[in-house]
């Protein structure tokens, strides 16, 4: 079951100030019944609601182009939008499977891409 994620969350601190939050942080996640997975869709929300818990602020606008395998050492790439436009890459790393349960680690880039002109 997808979690959708909601694109009038503002996020009001700037990507570089995100990425110092983000940086080293782990959370877990059940996959779907389809098989040890987690959907681009779960994952971004799951990035946000864990940044959101973190920093007391909104959920901040992540995207992920692509599922997390539920296989230990699998990663992905995302993307946080900050309000401004611009942007920073985040890492996620699954660390452990549990079952349904994938457990993984997520870091943000040191420096955050400018908003597109």
């Amino acid at each position: 079951m997808a979690i959708a994620r909601s694109t009038a969350a503002k996020w009001s601190l700037s990507a570089v100030t995100v990425g110092v939050l983000l940086a080293g942080c782990s959370a877990s996640v059940s996959a779907g019944k389809t098989g040890p997975e987690l959907s681009s869709d779960e994952l971004a929300a799951s990035l946000a609601d864990k940044l959101a818990s973190t920093t007391g602020r909104p959920k901040p606008d992540i995207t992920c182009p692509e599922d997390l395998a539920g296989k230990v050492g699998a990663e992905t790439r995302c993307t946080l939008t900050a309000d401004d436009g611009s942007t920073l890459g985040v890492s996620a790393t699954v660390t452990s499977v549990d079952g349904e349960q994938i457990h993984y680690d997520f870091e943000a880039d040191e420096t955050a891409s400018p908003a597109p002109n």
